[in-house]
């Protein structure tokens, strides 16, 4: 009888389970991340929709109040009122109010940017996040990661065109909404060390219901029919649901890998806006969708090819 010795080091290395469970969580996070950018480009199609009936602040007020109900639905907070205890309220309403801030600004442009030039302005934020991801939470982007979005950022430019006619003046608004918005990512990854994420759910909407409200009054529009009440409804959820796969995909991974995943919504974004607008998007716009889905194709083969570092 011949025994065969096994040399364990010829037969490679062993990944730890901790690895490899964490390498999981990642991408059920990535998966989440998708998602949700699903949803907001439901959001904006939705807004758009809204857009040439009622008035900016009364779409946004009514997907915030949307959102809310859902939030609430979500949540249970009547049979679990400690959900809505929040260790650190101040940055949950900070945080709330620079959505409130990012949302007004990307609607007001929705009104005469097409989908996919607004998407392609949001995605500016991604950029800022792995930026300042590093010296505000410490999560400090590696070279592949970073020089993945700078392409993307490109892209992004090149898409946009500015200096040229097709750069409309109103997408100076959607630039100052990102350059406001790129900060709620990063609250939300730091609330997710202290908060569950029902809490930061519920506590999402508070800033657009406590401050539009006593608005209204003033720009209140009756919604025509029920296909726009129907319209604001699907708006709500989206809101809801997709802040909600936000929040848990922060809970499982660092801003930094998440962040090169908003890119996808550039996809959902204009293929919402070909089929419900009859948007046709510009050659340079498809050019820089290309480059960026490329890079986000790039980093999921990185992730499902390398295990984290610990």
């Amino acid at each position: 009888m011949t025994i065969e010795i096994v040399d364990p080091a010829a037969a490679g290395p062993v990944e730890a389970p901790a690895a490899s469970a964490d390498r999981r969580r990642r991408r059920r996070a990535i998966a989440m991340m998708c998602a949700a950018t699903l949803c907001f480009a439901g959001i904006d199609t939705s807004a758009k929709l809204l857009s040439g009936v009622l008035p900016s602040v009364e779409v946004v007020w009514a997907r915030y109040l949307a959102a809310a109900i859902f939030g609430l639905i979500a949540v249970q907070p009547l049979s679990r009122p400690a959900v809505l205890r929040s260790r650190r309220p101040l940055m949950q309403i900070g945080r709330s109010m620079l959505l409130l801030v990012a949302t007004l600004a990307n609607f007001l442009a929705l009104r005469q940017l097409q989908l996919a030039e607004t998407s392609t302005i949001n995605f500016l934020s991604p950029l800022f996040v792995v930026l300042l991801a590093g010296p505000l939470l410490g999560e400090w982007p590696g070279r592949a990661r970073l020089g993945a979005v700078a392409i993307g950022f490109a892209a992004i430019l090149l898409a946009l065109r500015p200096g040229t006619s097709a750069f409309q003046p109103v997408a100076g608004i959607a630039i100052a909404g990102v350059l406001v918005g790129a900060g709620y990512p990063l609250l939300t990854r730091v609330l997710a060390r202290s908060d569950p994420s029902e809490t930061t759910l519920a506590w999402t909407p508070i800033a657009g219901v406590a401050l539009l409200t006593p608005l209204l009054p003033l720009l209140w529009v009756t919604p025509p029919n029920l296909a726009t009440l129907a319209i604001i409804a699907a708006m709500g959820v989206f809101a809801g649901l997709g802040h909600w796969l936000l929040i848990l995909a922060h809970h499982r991974a660092p801003a930094p890998i998440l962040a090169p995943f908003a890119y996808t919504q550039l996809i959902w974004m204009i293929g919402s806006g070909l089929l419900v607008f009859g948007d046709a998007p510009s050659g340079s716009i498809l050019l820089g969708a290309g480059v960026v889905i490329g890079c986000g194709l790039y980093l999921i083969w990185r992730e499902r090819g390398k295990a984290p570092a610990r």
